[in-house]
């Protein structure tokens, strides 16, 4: 068990083979190398007290998602942070976890108003989006308002951070990919279990559903598409 107060960083890996892969098919090892930060928005995903509780490894990307969401509002991005819905535990959920752990994960988001649900050390603007999701990925149809929010901003780039990586993260992820938007996964803003998950999930990610990058090179992205001053 580790101390409320202990953080961790995973040793996040994407294998010189699959840079190696893209490189060879698209010429370039990333496969955005720009956006317009009027039209991204970064998804937060479940950074809920449940989650931060009893992982130093939640804990420590939480400063890197808020020196995210403070540089994509200051471009004129979109900000939008994700609960898990609360709601009784499914039939299958009791029959696949066991009645107390499907009772544990439907409580896991808490109750009352999104905003109000969110870890305490996240540092939220009144103007930013908070939305619940009553499945894994916000995409499942008609699990959570998320997707139309965007839309209607018209958002194409969705930039991801949050827990547990290979789960609900990853799941997101696979999520927008179909629904046609460009995505990006931050690779030291997501958190997992051990460090062997959470590569997983990147090594899955950069292979066929989106882009893969550290937080210094998404700021580096945010700060040359933002728009010239006057």
């Amino acid at each position: 068990m580790t101390s409320p107060t202990d953080v961790a960083d995973h040793a996040w890996l994407v294998e010189e083979r699959e840079y190696a892969r893209h490189e060879a098919r698209r010429g370039r090892r990333h496969a955005y190398e720009h956006l317009d930060p009027r039209r991204t928005a970064l998804v937060v995903v479940d950074i809920v007290p449940f989650f931060l509780r009893d992982s130093a490894y939640v804990r420590g990307i939480v400063p890197r998602v808020n020196t995210l969401a403070a540089a994509l509002r200051s471009a004129g991005g979109t900000v939008a942070w994700v609960v898990p819905g609360h709601a009784p535990p499914s039939a299958k959920d009791r029959e696949f976890f066991g009645d107390e752990v499907a009772a544990r994960y439907a409580g896991s988001g808490g109750t009352g108003p999104v905003r109000s649900r969110l870890a305490p050390a996240l540092e939220v603007a009144s103007d930013d989006l908070a939305a619940e999701k009553t499945a894994r990925s916000a995409w499942t149809p008609g699990a959570s308002e998320l997707p139309s929010l965007l839309a209607a901003l018209d958002v194409d780039t969705v930039v991801v951070t949050g827990t547990v990586t290979n789960v609900c993260v990853e799941d997101i992820v696979r999520g927008a990919s179909a629904a046609g938007l460009r995505v990006i996964l931050v690779a030291d803003g997501c958190a997992a279990m051990r460090d062997q998950d959470h590569n997983a999930t990147l090594h899955v990610v950069y292979r066929s559903f989106g882009d893969v990058r550290p937080t210094a090179e998404v700021l580096a992205l945010i700060s040359a598409g933002a728009p010239s001053p006057g």
